[in-house]
């Protein structure tokens, strides 16, 4: 299985999905025109990954910010992890925020509330 690697725009974050590594991050912003549309590939790709994990996951997520529709991408895409998760996976999950964005840091809190999956919420060296 080939790796993911989609260049950050004005509007999209930058996505690489290691699957030699298990590495996956998302960075940037995510503000793109139809998010489901930005988000399926990615969707598709891990479905894939899902089907034949490798022993360990890591998944870090460093958005700077993201609109409503890109939030419920982030969610699908979390949701993957906790299948995997479930499955008996090894799967870690780390959200960065920078250390006055609050609404970064609550979102993080809010996923793991949502998706009862261990999330390791990192203040930005």
């Amino acid at each position: 299985m080939e790796s993911l690697v989609l260049q950050p725009t004005a509007h999209t974050p930058s996505v690489s999905l290691n699957s030699e590594s298990g590495v996956f991050e998302f960075k940037g912003r995510s503000t793109p025109e139809n998010s489901v549309d930005y988000y399926d590939p990615i969707f598709k790709w891990l479905d894939q990954y899902v089907a034949s994990p490798l022993p360990k996951t890591i998944v870090k997520l460093q958005f700077e910010y993201f609109n409503t529709s890109s939030s419920k991408c982030i969610l699908d895409v979390l949701k993957k992890f906790v299948k995997l998760h479930n499955s008996g996976s090894d799967v870690k999950i780390q959200w960065f925020y920078e250390e006055e964005d609050d609404d970064m840091k609550e979102a993080g809190e809010d996923y793991s509330d949502i998706l009862e999956i261990p999330f390791e919420i990192q203040l930005i060296p």
